[in-house]
This record gives C-alpha cells, sequence and structure tokens, in this order.
C-alpha cells in the first residue's frame, strides 16, 4: 500500500505521484505520515518535505501553506515549492550567507516589519539550502 502525495504552488504542480512515507515540515514540528494515516490538516512551515519511494529519499522545499491528509492521499498546498534535485546548492549556500547577514543588520534597527521580513527570508534560504543538500 502507498501514499497518494500531491504539492500543489500557486504557480506549479511540484509532485504528483505515489510515496511509500512522508515527512512533513508541520508548525509544530516534523510530522511523518505513512498508508493507513488517520485523516487530518495540518499547518505547514518553511522547511523541506522528505519523501521515501522505492527505497530512495527526495526532498522537497517548502514555504507556508496546509496539508490534508485523507484515505492514503495527501495533499500539500503551500505558497512556493521546489524540488531539491533542481535547486542549485551553491547559489541556494549563497543566499543562505546573504540572508544571515541582512538578519544581522535588521536585528540592530529599530524597524519591526524589516526584522520580520529578514527572518522570512532567513527561513526560505535555510530550507531551499537544505533541500538542495538532502539529494
Amino acid at each position: 500500500m502507498s501514499l497518494t502525495l500531491r504539492v500543489l504552488a500557486p504557480d506549479q504542480s511540484v509532485y504528483d505521484d505515489t510515496a511509500d512515507e512522508i515527512i512533513l515540515p508541520s508548525t509544530t514540528g516534523l510530522l511523518g505520515v505513512l498508508p493507513g494515516h488517520i485523516s487530518m490538516v495540518t499547518a505547514i512551515d518553511f522547511g523541506v518535505l522528505r519523501v521515501l519511494k522505492n527505497g530512495n529519499w527526495d526532498s522537497i522545499a517548502l514555504t507556508g501553506g496546509f496539508a490534508e491528509v485523507e484515505a492514503n492521499e495527501v495533499t500539500v498546498l503551500v505558497n512556493k515549492a521546489e524540488m531539491g534535485k533542481n535547486i542549485d546548492s551553491v547559489k541556494a549556500e549563497a543566499e543562505l550567507e546573504q540572508a544571515k547577514n541582512d538578519l544581522s543588520k535588521a536585528e540592530d534597527k529599530k524597524n519591526k516589519p524589516e526584522k520580520i521580513k529578514a527572518q522570512e527570508t532567513l527561513n526560505k534560504a535555510k530550507a531551499w539550502f537544505q533541500a538542495s543538500k538532502s539529494n
């Protein structure tokens, strides 16, 4: 028995296939999903969705959204997603370093919206870098 996984972003379908196991980056921590899992809806955080199929793990970088698990079907709706194997790890690492620097600069300022934006940029950069290294 396997799961059907669909990962959808506003501009594309990133993944639409079967999986043996899925690990979701929920807002409350990592959440493993196996065939026969109870029905549920969870909020998705910035992070890496891991997919096991035929003994191989794939990674998908995600930004915030939601996931629904029902009857061995998992649908993940997110703001942005990208397969880890399609991410340039050198570029992702450079973006991560830049995001760390930007957050450090924002910490020195009193502009709270700028700090929040810098933290979100850092969270996205971390997810993309981690996904690029997981394949």
